[in-house]
């Protein structure tokens, strides 16, 4: 931990110590989606090429392909902002803190844990299948292509009609999934703008913190809900943290959390199975490389 910024006395810095494997996991991340959306493209020129663009009543099986192409290469891309704006989140947790305590008054938190990369694939994961749901509902559309030509010709009429009846209900099906694709797209906007953002928190009454498994989250009434993965503090800095923040909910009069102290302590034996465990393996290499 940095001692406090001059210019600004009483506020305390926490730098993360453990990124570099989440920032590992970003980039790897990164590389991944960026193929996908070059290899979905590459596929859907491809396919493109290889079939006439006429008009036609009913929906071509290499069209919905291409569209389905088209759209993961889209959200690989947005994934790929999302992965970049995490990574710059990291960028800032290294300069500016991780966990900045400003003379006991105000929390500023930065959530740069690996699980922020796991909700991003989530969230890809499922606008992909909403638009398999697209699709899916579109179906009978393109089976019109082979009723039409179904001999005789009045088993051609039957199975064009039932095929018309159902995409009928099918369409419901698409229009209901393309409107959470839609909604999906405004809400990934601020999504993208917390994600790995600092939160202010003012250490008032309407606060709540609290400490679970070395997770510690924080909720105010009127503002998002944030969780901080202590672990990747230096031991030290984990250690500084708890006493600053168990001395400031002294002289709060235990407002935040009544059980934080105990949280805090549970929290603090964590800290210590952690680097106990990590610490031996750490002695064993330097070992070897004498």
């Amino acid at each position: 931990m940095l001692p406090p910024v001059p210019g600004t006395p009483g506020t305390h810095r926490f730098y993360p110590e453990r990124s570099a494997r989440v920032s590992m996991l970003s980039v790897l991340m990164l590389a991944n989606l960026l193929v996908c959306a070059l290899l979905a493209l590459l596929l859907s020129n491809i396919l493109w090429s290889s079939y006439v663009h006429n008009f036609t009543p009913y929906l071509k099986w290499q069209d919905a392909l291409v569209a389905l192409l088209w759209f993961v290469a889209f959200i690989a891309l947005g994934g790929s902002v999302f992965v970049l704006r995490f990574l710059y989140a990291l960028h800032c947790g290294t300069k500016k803190g991780m966990l900045v305590l400003e003379k006991g008054a105000t929390l500023i938190v930065r959530d740069l844990a690996a699980e922020n990369l796991a909700s991003i694939f989530w969230m890809l994961h499922s606008a992909f299948w909403c638009f398999v749901a697209v699709l899916t509902g579109l179906l009978p559309l393109i089976l019109l292509g082979w009723t039409t030509r179904l001999s005789p010709f009045a088993l051609a009429i039957i199975a064009t009609g039932v095929a018309g009846v159902i995409s009928l209900g099918g369409l419901i099906v698409s229009v209901v999934a393309g409107i959470f694709i839609v909604f999906g797209c405004v809400g990934v906007v601020s999504f993208c703008r917390r994600l790995g953002g600092a939160q202010e928190y003012p250490l008032a009454s309407g606060v709540v913190l609290r400490i679970d498994n070395c997770v510690l989250t924080i909720t105010c009434s009127g503002m998002s809900e944030s969780m901080v993965d202590l672990k990747l503090l230096a031991e030290d800095d984990a250690r500084q943290f708890f006493s600053l923040l168990r001395e400031y909910w002294i002289r709060a009069g235990h407002a935040w959390n009544p059980a934080l102290d105990k949280e805090i302590e549970d929290a603090l034996d964590e800290v210590r199975a952690v680097y106990t465990r990590t610490r031996p393996a750490t002695i064993k290499t330097q070992v070897v490389v004498k």
